[in-house]
């Protein structure tokens, strides 16, 4: 009996090394696509995490400042650096439950914002700081006429609101004849109408480069990673917020 063989179809080496070779292909295609994604993922989480981080300080802000007091040794120090850092104190009316039972014999509390430098993980991060003193220390200062000390850094008590801020500014304005904003003039008597509020804060994938005081600053090695301050809004690892916020009450408390 004859047996019969029959020709199964097989691969020649070429068509192998071929087919491997478009597999090779389709694998690192691949793996830049989820790279990417990753890196895409990453900014539009940061991005999130800065833009939620900004709301809750512009809501912390008009708080305070359209319950806001003007007295004439309140602290408003515009900065003249390329990436402007100001400071700025005022006495504003807080509710009783934003104060402890041993500090609050009325409403009338301070609070001041400020740049500082932390130390993190062997970095420099730069943050915008709150600082807020209660009744009863507001009290003391308007009766012993010492109302600047009020204003002046408490690290111990003093907390960060914002992290990652490459520029703050708080910049006085007044309400003209002609019902638009100016520059407010420093008196005794008169407050601000209100303050333009500006916030530069870096997103994440930067924060991790910018290591030392002069980074911040944008004097140090990596000052081609802010760019120019005029620029600011060209700069994809930079967030912008910008608002008007009306200041409270113009009396002298």
């Amino acid at each position: 009996m004859s047996s019969i063989r029959r020709n199964r179809p097989g691969f020649s080496l070429v068509e192998l090394l071929f087919s491997m070779a478009i597999g090779s292909m389709i694998l690192i295609l691949a793996a830049g696509m989820l790279g990417s994604s990753g890196d895409g993922y990453e900014r539009v989480g940061g991005t999130v995490a800065t833009e939620r981080e900004a709301r809750a300080l512009i809501t912390q802000l008009s708080a305070d400042l359209s319950t806001g007091l003007f007295q004439k040794d309140g602290k408003i120090d515009k900065s003249s650096a390329a990436w402007p850092v100001d400071s700025v104190g005022f006495l504003s009316l807080q509710p009783d439950q934003a104060q402890s039972d041993a500090g609050h014999i009325g409403d009338l509390c301070a609070v001041n914002y400020y740049i500082k430098d932390l130390p993190v993980g062997g970095k420099t991060l730069r943050c915008l700081m709150r600082g807020f003193r209660e009744s009863k220390d507001t009290f003391d200062a308007l009766r012993s006429d010492t109302v600047a000390s009020l204003f002046a850094e408490q690290p111990q008590i003093d907390e960060p609101v914002a992290f990652g801020v490459v520029s703050f500014e708080a910049r006085p304005k007044s309400l003209d004849a002609g019902g638009q904003w100016i520059d407010w003039v420093k008196n005794d008597t008169t407050g601000p109408d209100a303050f333009e509020m500006k916030l530069v804060v870096a997103r994440r994938n930067l924060v991790g480069k910018l290591k030392l005081p002069g980074d911040w600053d944008g004097s140090g090695n990596t000052a081609a990673l802010l760019g120019k301050a005029d620029q600011v809004d060209r700069n994809k690892d930079l967030e912008v917020y910008a608002t008007l916020i009306r200041f409270g009450n113009h009396a002298k408390p």
